[in-house]
């Protein structure tokens, strides 16, 4: 054990707090890029701030791929875009549809090949071989990979960038064209860079607090 050195804010706790939710509430989903390029050093602090996140028995069951190169960038789209129009036009429920409908959301995902960088986050089902190529235990690697993906957006609003948290279903194309081993399963394709000029985001709210928190 090593001594907590408590992280001084300048502010009352509440005023603190106030002023993080108010630089927060800004942050929206993205879907309209700006090509402008983002430096990759930027990328590794974000990566850096998403891997400080708490993970079960600190096993850091995550891996933070970063796509730059164009190439790859287009093949991602058209295997997302596959599976996008198997969503929108077979898979989706009418209720599922309908829900999405103030999004705007559908199976054109442009952005994948116009964003500067793609993250693609992965969470691994077991930890990476050792020496005897022998792989240890994870713990709550759903839990903890969520855990980090909330610091890598917050990180990426702190840079002044913005993000997509795009889920396409089944993701299993993102390891066959990243390479990646089996242990580690694909969890969220990631967008990154500036917002475009001409950039609109859905007219959304958020659920008041008496509606998402339970005093007792």
């Amino acid at each position: 054990m090593i001594p907590y050195h408590a992280v001084d804010p300048g502010l009352p706790s509440d005023a603190a707090a106030r002023r993080f939710y108010e630089f927060m509430k800004q942050r929206r989903n993205v879907r309209m890029f700006s090509d402008r390029p983002v430096p990759f050093e930027t990328i590794e602090w974000i990566i850096r701030a998403a891997g400080s996140a708490p993970s079960g028995a600190n096993k850091q069951p995550w891996r933070f791929v970063v796509v730059g190169d164009p190439g790859v960038k287009k093949q991602i789209r058209e295997a997302a875009e596959a599976e996008e129009r198997e969503f929108y036009h077979r898979r989706a429920t009418p209720q599922w549809l309908k829900d999405l409908a103030p999004l705007g959301t559908d199976e054109n995902k442009g952005y994948l090949e116009v964003a500067p960088w793609l993250i693609v986050m992965f969470r691994l089902a077991k930890d990476d071989p050792d020496e005897h190529a022998e792989h240890g235990q994870v713990y709550y690697p759903v839990e903890s990979a969520g855990i980090a993906a909330g610091f890598l957006l917050a990180a990426v609003h702190h840079a002044g960038l913005v993000a997509l948290t795009h889920t396409p279903s089944p993701m299993g194309f993102l390891s066959k064209l990243l390479g990646r081993p089996d242990h580690e399963r694909p969890f969220l394709l990631i967008p990154v860079g500036y917002p475009a000029e001409n950039c609109v985001v859905p007219d959304i709210t958020r659920k008041p607090l008496d509606k998402i928190m339970v005093r007792v």
